[in-house]
């Protein structure tokens, strides 16, 4: 690595580390954040240049990085990226969006908007199709929530009897479904209508009711009960 390559020897406020200590870190690129993760280059690519080109290889998409597994990341045969650079990269990346999952859950629901951001949040950058239910009591609180079944790519499916089983089980009177759309499409399909169609018939005779179905992706959300008339 050449002396200018060499992050240590570049002044000291344009340095990440330096830059995140003294000003914060939405004071730092995208690329400058992924740096500091980094740590290290190699002899050809500083840190900096490294987070560069894994950046680059998503079409410099930070939704679309967030996607990748680590073998995925190791796949891109980045010189200087290896198993463990890769692990921590997914590893900072969880915790922020734990971070913004505790910031955006209200425990109490009044609307389908009050929920959607927690969900979106879950499920959104997902490589493959969530369902999940979010259980609630008389006030409207969530009190539990649970993943159905994990599918692929084009779909999941939920078993209503599964659905039902974990609403008495925990004593609900309501109930909020939830499933992502990787491909970003938010309109529902066939499957997604009779499903939704044939819970709503069901609660009804368990006295629970189906509050809305929400389908979440990167490109938003849709709400069942927000475009039902008859909901």
């Amino acid at each position: 690595m050449t002396p200018n390559n060499n992050i240590k020897s570049w002044a000291a406020e344009d340095q990440p580390l330096y830059k995140m200590s003294s000003k914060g870190p939405k004071y730092l690129s995208d690329v400058e954040l992924l740096a500091i993760i980094i740590q290290h280059g190699t002899a050809q690519l500083n840190a900096v240049e490294l987070a560069r080109t894994l950046l680059k290889s998503c079409q410099n998409s930070l939704q679309k990085f967030s996607k990748l597994s680590v073998a995925e990341i190791i796949g891109l045969k980045i010189k200087g990226i290896g198993k463990v650079k890769a692990v921590r990269i997914l590893a900072a990346i969880e915790l922020g969006s734990r971070r913004m999952e505790k910031n955006n859950f209200r425990k109490n629901i009044a609307h389908s908007a009050d929920v959607v951001a927690h969900l979106k949040n879950l499920l959104q950058f997902e490589n493959k199709e969530i369902f999940m239910i979010l259980l609630l009591n008389q006030a409207n609180k969530i009190i539990h929530e649970e993943v159905l079944s994990e599918g692929g790519i084009t779909g999941t499916i939920a078993d209503p009897r599964l659905i039902f089983k974990l609403a008495i089980s925990h004593s609900a009177t309501g109930f909020i479904l939830c499933h992502n759309h990787p491909s970003g499409q938010l309109k529902p399909s066939r499957m997604d209508d009779q499903l939704t169609e044939k819970v709503k018939k069901g609660a009804v005779y368990f006295d629970i009711k189906l509050l809305d179905h929400l389908i979440v992706s990167t490109e938003g959300y849709y709400s069942y009960a927000e475009q039902s008339a008859n909901w």
